[in-house]
């Protein structure tokens, strides 16, 4: 990441500025989204737009960004701790059934347990 595109984001108040980024670049960035994952994880304290994020490069292309997506997902359990994010990151990572899987997903995928445990409690 140059030092200009550096600077700029990394006034970026909660998330938003760098979410545009990715989202009106994306495919002119991907060299540099493993640093653009890091500037939202370090500005957005509330996890809103590192889930955003996260959601968004599955869409696009998951096996292509995994990596970036698995840091953002790793952020997100730990920023929403109000759970205000973590349900819909849920149906877009894994599915909207993924309540029917959640045993065999817990076992393969430590951050779908994490968030299962976060959104239900009780549950695995």
């Amino acid at each position: 990441m140059d030092e200009s595109l550096k600077k700029q984001l990394s006034k970026d108040p909660d998330g938003l500025l760098t979410y545009e980024y990715i989202a009106n670049n994306i495919g002119e960035i991907d060299d540099i989204m493993p640093e653009l994952a890091d500037n939202i994880i370090s500005v957005d304290t509330a996890g809103q737009f590192v889930v955003s994020a996260a959601r968004y490069l599955n869409a696009i292309d998951k096996v292509k960004y995994a990596e970036s997506i698995d840091k953002l997902i790793k952020a997100a359990i730990e920023k929403d701790r109000e759970r205000k994010y973590l349900g819909d990151l849920a149906v877009s990572i894994w599915g909207a059934d993924y309540k029917e899987h959640a045993d065999e997903l817990a076992e393969g995928d430590d951050n779908f347990r994490r968030i299962y445990k976060r959104l239900y409690p009780v549950g695995i």
